[in-house]
């Protein structure tokens, strides 16, 4: 089911991709967002979950949430500034 807060966001599919790149990726497409929107990723990589948690909160956007299942991560951010 998809919610209100994941209808209007942009999806990145970083699986398959290893550190650093999940984060660098967010990075080029958050920097592409207005402030105010939303981007959803998806990520396989057990690291990911560490990384781009913490360079949402270092570069002061919002993490809306973080799911987890079997084999993927999917992220929530807000787009800050």
């Amino acid at each position: 089911m998809i919610n209100s807060e994941e209808s209007s966001a942009k999806v990145i599919d970083v699986r398959g991709l290893y550190c650093p790149e999940p984060v660098f990726r967010t990075k080029i497409e958050i920097e592409r967002l207005t402030i105010g929107d939303k981007l959803k990723v998806i990520a396989d990589d057990p690291e990911s979950e560490e990384d781009i948690s913490r360079w949402v909160k270092r570069t002061g956007h919002e993490l809306i949430y973080i799911n987890k299942n079997a084999k993927d991560l999917e992220f929530l951010i807000k787009k800050a500034k």
